[in-house]
């Protein structure tokens, strides 16, 4: 594995860095290599590739995307089943790294503390945690929306006394036979993780803010999974799955009607796995279907109604060394606290000092005129950046990779329009972005996350929705797929 050599002083030239070796940044390393482009490097803040697929390690781990749409169109995957591991999708970009001659591109255990644009020279200056500086021509952040786990502020959580973990650090040490295991939060890790808990733990407390609309899992049939092995096939699979997917968007973007039937398919798959009629009814959401995310399980809510586990839906009050208080006053003991919270989506980008022209950092800019970019790729006042999973730019009803990979070949056509105009970097102008800001924020108004009556990691503390991309996925292909001259001042 390829080290990156440390020392207070080294200076690296290159002519378009990377940072982050998850699927946003290996897309951009394939892009580039596919493209002919070979001077360029990736900074890895870890030990191997994979991003949030190789820090989220908890039991019962998948994707909850169709696997057919899980993967690079430049390199299709014969999943298992419907639905892709942890493990599965760990391997296919350790994989996709190796096959593609990236690793010798990637600088392990490097991680970027700051960077500012010289506004002289035309370049970014990266410095990292340990000492080196790389200048590049272009810079591309691929660090992805998920990797800043999200903790509730708690009153007396630095008390209590056990084990205590975020699903996305899950400790292996600790072992959970037999243990009073407390779950926070009813997300997709929750979901995936409350059955393999229950069936291993001695008890399992699951807290409930809000209960998801969930799904039948749907599984492959035989003929399902032997077309998929064969790759003109795959392709037709993956093409006739994207299509379906996208039928979802029109319900989710302003014509609710149309996910009635979703919500008939999710109470019935309720009544019949969960026979409770007061554990039915806490089970049971009181908002439109897709204002959270919605999940698909054939085990969760079996696990939800066996002895041993139990649904708390009152609010938490306190952590206590020995366990947890709901507001109602109970105390249940607990060994070992989970916390399904989700992640810190909204201004993840702006956690990194980047300074722009005239010295304004990202999050200064963010924090003075709130969180805008053009087609969640640029920012005005950063020439040459480019933002892989930017804001705006995730989706409720499709695969984020699709998202990805149409972000990647606008960041190499918009350099590709650089070179043409035998200039040193382009900077989207303020009038384009605010432009795109307006029309993305009008449609988001009609949108299932701002009037499915929720409260969800799409939307922030403001009510702003930062997450999402108010359509079709295609709509978005076909807004990048060019980089126009009149949006931008080429320096």
């Amino acid at each position: 594995m390829k080290q990156a050599v440390t020392g207070h002083g080294e200076v690296r030239h290159t002519r378009v860095l990377v940072i982050g070796a998850g699927f946003a940044g290996l897309g951009m390393a394939a892009g580039l290599t596919r493209a002919g482009h070979d001077d360029f490097i990736v900074l890895e803040k870890a030990e191997d590739v994979g991003g949030t697929w190789r820090e989220n390690t908890y039991p019962g781990c998948e994707c909850d995307v169709p696997s057919a749409l899980y993967s690079y169109s430049f390199e299709q995957q014969a999943w298992g089943g419907v639905r892709a591991s942890q493990p599965e999708i760990l391997h296919y970009l350790r994989k996709v790294s190796v096959k593609y001659g990236l690793r010798d591109k990637i600088e392990f255990g490097v991680e970027v503390e700051r960077g500012h644009w010289d506004e002289v020279n035309g370049r970014w200056h990266l410095f990292t945690t340990t000492g080196l500086e790389f200048v590049a021509q272009y810079l591309v952040v691929g660090t992805g929306a998920l990797h800043l786990p999200k903790v509730p502020k708690t009153p007396g959580a630095a008390s209590f006394g056990g084990p205590a973990f975020h699903s996305a650090r899950w400790d292996h040490s600790v072992d959970l036979t037999g243990k009073r295991v407390a779950v926070i939060g009813t997300g997709a890790s929750a979901i995936q993780m409350v059955p393999e808990l229950a069936a291993a733990a001695g008890s399992v407390q699951l807290y409930q803010r809000t209960p998801p609309w969930v799904l039948p899992r749907r599984e492959a049939g035989r003929l399902t999974r032997a077309v998929g092995r064969v790759p003109v096939l795959r392709g037709l699979v993956r093409s006739m799955t994207y299509w379906n997917a996208e039928l979802l968007a029109v319900g989710l973007n302003g014509h609710p009607a149309l996910t009635r039937p979703m919500e008939w398919r999710a109470k019935r798959h309720l009544r019949r796995q969960v026979p409770d009629p007061a554990l039915r009814a806490k089970l049971t959401p009181d908002y439109r279907i897709g204002c959270k995310r919605i999940l698909r399980s054939d085990s969760y809510f079996p696990a939800l109604a066996r002895s041993g586990t139990e649904l708390i839906a009152d609010r938490i009050a306190e952590i206590t060394p020995d366990g947890i208080v709901t507001a109602d006053g109970t105390r249940r003991a607990a060994d070992v606290i989970v916390y399904a919270t989700g992640f810190r989506v909204a201004g993840s980008l702006a956690r990194l000092p980047l300074a722009g022209r005239d010295g304004v950092t990202l999050q200064e800019r963010w924090m003075r005129d709130g969180i805008r970019t053009h087609l969640g790729i640029s920012v005005s006042g950063l020439p040459n950046a480019f933002f892989l999973t930017g804001p705006n730019t995730g989706l409720g009803h499709n695969s984020v990779v699709f998202m990805i990979e149409s972000q990647v070949r606008y960041a190499l056509r918009a350099m590709e329009l650089v070179d043409r105009e035998r200039a040193s970097a382009l900077d989207v102008r303020a009038d384009a972005q605010a432009a795109f800001h307006d029309d993305l924020h009008a449609r988001l108004g009609t949108a299932v996350w701002s009037t499915g009556g929720c409260s969800s990691w799409y939307v922030d503390a403001n009510g702003t929705n930062h997450s999402v991309w108010p359509g079709f996925s295609w709509q978005y292909w076909l807004r990048t797929r060019r980089v126009s001259r009149r949006d931008h001042h080429l320096l």
